[in-house]
């Protein structure tokens, strides 16, 4: 296999919730919600290939086969705690120049509700990809800020997230949220 072969060329997100008496099949269910469970899954850091495009989650699950290794950058978190919030996000911050790498990041966490979960995980993204491309930018400053800061630069050309947040089961069961970016060969 050539190792060209193992650049991803497209990307799609996904996320799920699953609810069940054990912690293992609760992440089954999560994974069933997000359409992958069929897949082998590879955890996989945090780099979006250069030229890799992003197609929709139905047009991904199109493209992947039962038993295929598949590599994600997936977060999860779960919990028992009836009421329990639950959450688990994947942000994405792409160069305006397709021929650069941008960066995924990942969050799971518990008491984070969506939008800030949202905010968190695009922000952790666009902050590695603009220290990557040498944008300067004050750390402190708060994200809508430097949101705008990175748009201006015209180097970083889209930002988003994924989030899955769920309240634990208020009888007890195992909740399970997963996001993911999943890459296709």
């Amino acid at each position: 296999m050539l190792d060209s072969e193992l650049i991803p060329r497209m990307v799609f997100f996904t996320k799920g919730v699953g609810k069940h008496k054990t912690r293992l099949q609760s992440f089954e269910l999560a994974l069933r919600k997000a359409g992958i469970e069929k897949c082998n899954l590879v955890r996989v850091s945090s780099i979006f290939p250069p030229k890799c495009r992003i197609v929709s989650r139905e047009r991904g699950l199109e493209e992947i086969s039962p038993g295929q290794i598949t590599f994600v950058v997936l977060a999860e978190a779960a919990t028992n705690e009836p009421s329990r919030l639950v959450g688990a996000g994947i942000g994405l911050a792409q160069p305006a120049d397709g021929k650069q790498y941008g960066y995924i990041s990942e969050h799971h966490g518990f008491g984070i509700i969506e939008k800030n979960l949202a905010d968190l995980v695009e922000d952790m993204a666009a902050t590695m990809l603009a220290t990557t491309l040498g944008i300067e930018f004050d750390p402190e400053t708060d994200y809508d800020n430097r949101k705008e800061i990175y748009r201006m630069s015209g180097k970083i050309v889209n930002s988003r997230a994924c989030v899955q947040t769920a309240e634990g089961d208020k009888k007890g069961l195992w909740t399970t949220v997963v996001a993911s970016a999943v890459f296709i060969l």
